[in-house]
């Protein structure tokens, strides 16, 4: 793994010299678009939380998102972005606490279609393979596929790694339609956009946790909740947040998923 972070660091463009009194931190990101494209967008964030708390943050990430499962089963990312079921989940297996999340933002899942005009409605899909990122995708494949199965629409999924995955197999005919949410949706490009139509939304829930792993101290934490909160006020922040789609971050507790919880999904706990 620190070859790939060094790797990224060297393509991405942030300072790979780390002072003697500086903490080294991975923070993982999952995976619901490319390596390369996250890493775009996030590094420079973390390169302004580097430089506002002296702690050094590097991007990490995984080649797709049961990979990045694994990794945070086993403790491997220092923090991590991870989907609002990973987080009630890790939470419990790995310790992973709260941190902070976007502000004033909830997630919606969806399932697109091609804008070709063949599929109307989630009634068309009857007996199709569809398109999803992976099987504990919390909007994207979970919330999609119980809104199907309560429908007795009868399906074949097929996972292809990542969000962008998804969307790019649809638009190009490959498959009917597809699960994703939509905050990765307007991510990608116009081109992409203007040839999938959203024919599902789902109820909207908690979004994705920014979380910590049991080894962050205290004021660590602080240190980079902090950091967090401070892009919402400067010129700086609000460029790097506009990047990301975020509006701005706010402080999260564990509590705040419990609408995820409530639903008792045991997606990982069958594997």
């Amino acid at each position: 793994m620190n070859k790939l972070i060094l790797l990224v660091g060297l393509l991405f463009g942030f300072s790979g010299a780390v002072t003697a009194h500086q903490k080294t931190l991975t923070f993982g990101v999952v995976p619901q678009q490319s390596a390369k494209r996250l890493a775009a967008l996030w590094t420079p964030i973390f390169q302004h939380i580097s430089e506002q708390t002296g702690v050094h943050i590097v991007f990490s990430t995984a080649k797709d998102i049961p990979t990045f499962e694994k990794r945070l089963e086993a403790g491997d990312y220092d923090l991590a972005y991870m989907n609002p079921y990973h987080y009630t989940y890790y939470n419990q297996v790995s310790g992973y606490d709260a941190l902070a999340k976007q502000s004033n933002k909830t997630i919606q899942g969806v399932i697109v279609a091609n804008a070709d005009g063949k599929v109307k409605s989630i009634h068309d899909l009857a007996g199709s393979r569809l398109a999803f990122p992976a099987p504990a995708a919390f909007a994207a494949s979970l919330l999609a596929q119980a809104e199907l199965n309560n429908l007795g629409v009868e399906y074949t999924p097929k996972y292809v790694g990542s969000h962008d995955s998804v969307y790019l197999n649809v638009s190009r005919g490959f498959f009917p339609a597809g699960g994703g949410i939509q905050r990765t949706l307007n991510n990608m490009d116009e081109s992409t956009q203007s040839s999938l139509v959203t024919i599902w939304t789902s109820a909207r829930y908690t979004c994705h946790a920014i979380a910590t792993h049991p080894n962050i101290d205290a004021a660590t934490r602080d240190k980079i909740l902090t950091a967090l909160l401070s892009m919402n006020n400067s010129e700086q922040g609000k460029a790097l947040l506009k990047t990301i789609n975020f509006a701005g971050f706010e402080a999260a507790e564990n509590s705040d998923w419990d609408d995820v919880r409530a639903l008792n999904i045991d997606a990982l706990l069958s594997k």
